[in-house]
């Protein structure tokens, strides 16, 4: 697979490719037969994972009017690079030097005859600006962890959206686009044997829909590419039963959804606890309090404990200038021991082959439906459950569906009106005239107009209020508007 296309990234096109190569890895081990840690003796455990982002905007940046429309669509950290202003030239080359580090840790401890682990989640809006800004070195810094066989068990690369799309406010079909671009730019990267060790997904924010028939087609659409398990924020799920948060949150939970029509899928859910999510990993919290750890009492058996948390892996100075020394310092003290760090496929593969399964797990549901699940029944269709989410609303204005995120205090959809309609106008368009029109996934147009869609739909463009950033995401879908018009 070419990793461009008339200079567009390969995100489409080789659907029989991707989907073979996710299927060939699902239902075997990839990484516990070359793991090296002893999990039978271990009393704990944490995982942790660092999320890199930065979107495409229009390279002329803020206060062009205009002529924004003309510029050219580049990653963000590229334009902060060519900025006038000192520091946004100063952060562009901390931020890049974040990106490449982990690529030069992992080779150095394991040198050292260490066990390192690092899970990691690059966006393709972030790998296509890197190497559009000629980053090179920064990818290249991976491409030897990701399949060198000496270096490739210490790294778990996670998929995720490819646009940094937020489930809540992303059409359902758009959302399973996104996923298999990634897929698609990420194979052509490192090929299709690294693509079949990509076992774990991010939902993008960490967003995790509550409304019945998104919440099923987020699930299905992950579990449908491949995926064995997801990562969820701790407040953004629920026990059925009684609605309280889960009471095991260092073992692997099973994320049930049921949709209006009845249909109900489920996957593995790893829950990230609550925090100061750079704090927590700048100074390795996670690994401290595995270290407190000891085999649970679970279901008439023991069972491992892992703590899992993720956070950027750029933003702030804790991750900047005080997570290198302390990573570093716990891959020390934690290789060949009792509570070793651990990347969460080969932890989830251990205990499969311990002889546990995924309907062992304990249950839980995106928060707020059981409120729902007590006046409606699944199979009652689309107009009833509707209207049970009125009832609820009109009884407690709290009450949304709009799901949760490592933040609940951001929604993803109101006070965003004018950027949210034309998304939403660009996913119409993309539907009747690319998708309903029988374009080939190969042509240049549809790359060329999947290209914007899924750039538009970055949650940057619906984070920092009404200004610069909701005028990139209203230009960006502009585009992918008039693409649609006049080249199909």
């Amino acid at each position: 697979m070419r990793e461009y296309y008339n200079g567009l990234p390969n995100l489409c096109g080789s659907e029989g490719t991707v989907e073979e190569t996710v299927c060939a890895g699902r239902n075997r081990p990839v990484f516990l037969d070359e793991s090296g840690i002893d999990f039978d003796s271990a009393r704990g455990c944490c995982a942790i994972a660092l999320h890199m982002h930065q979107p495409l905007i229009p390279a002329g940046g803020p206060g062009r009017g205009s002529a924004m429309r003309y510029e050219p669509l580049v990653g963000n950290l590229q334009f902060m690079q060519e900025s006038p202003y000192e520091e946004d030239r100063h952060n562009a080359e901390v931020f890049r030097r974040c990106y490449k580090r982990m690529g030069e840790f992992i080779p150095r401890l394991a040198g050292e005859g260490l066990n390192p682990r690092i899970m990691i989640d690059y966006t393709g809006t972030l790998l296509h600006g890197l190497r559009q800004m000629a980053a090179h070195d920064v990818i290249d810094s991976f491409m030897t962890l990701t399949c060198d066989p000496h270096y490739r068990r210490c790294v778990e690369w996670l998929g995720t959206t490819w646009g940094h799309a937020v489930a809540p406010s992303t059409p359902p079909l758009d959302y399973r686009m996104h996923i298999r671009a990634w897929q698609h730019h990420f194979c052509a990267i490192f090929g299709k044997e690294a693509l079949a060790r990509v076992r774990g997904f991010v939902p993008t924010e960490l967003a995790l829909p509550n409304h019945p028939d998104t919440a099923y087609d987020l699930v299905k659409s992950v579990r449908d590419c491949g995926y064995l398990y997801i990562i969820v924020q701790e407040h953004s799920v629920e026990r059925p039963e009684d609605g309280w948060g889960s009471q095991w949150l260092h073992i692997p939970n099973r994320l049930v959804c049921r949709n209006s029509a009845g249909e109900e899928t489920a996957i593995i859910c790893l829950i990230k606890t609550q925090g100061s999510d750079t704090k927590l990993i700048a100074q390795m919290q996670p690994y401290d309090e595995a270290y407190s750890q000891n085999r649970w009492d679970y279901a008439g058996r023991k069972i491992l404990p892992m703590v899992t948390q993720i956070s950027d892996g750029e933003n702030g100075h804790v991750m900047m200038d005080e997570f290198p020394s302390k990573y570093f310092q716990v891959v020390r003290e934690a290789s060949w021991t009792d509570v070793p760090l651990v990347n969460a496929a080969e932890y989830v593969e251990y205990l499969f082959a311990s002889g546990w399964k995924e309907e062992d797990f304990p249950v839980v549901q995106p928060i707020g439906q059981k409120r729902i699940w007590d006046r409606f029944k699944p199979g009652e269709g689309a107009e009833r459950l509707n209207r049970t989410i009125h009832e609820l609303r009109g009884e407690d204005p709290r009450f949304h569906t709009e799901g949760g995120s490592w933040t609940s205090n951001v929604s993803w959809l109101y006070g965003y009106d004018n950027v949210v309609g034309l998304m939403q106008t660009a996913s119409a368009l993309f539907y009747e005239k690319a998708l309903k029109g029988g374009v080939p996934t190969w042509e240049h147009r549809y790359r060329n107009a999947l290209f914007h869609l899924l750039a538009a739909q970055s949650s940057c463009f619906r984070y920092w209020g009404q200004g610069r950033w909701t005028d990139y995401g209203v230009e960006i879908s502009r585009r992918a508007i008039e693409i649609l018009k006049h080249d199909f």
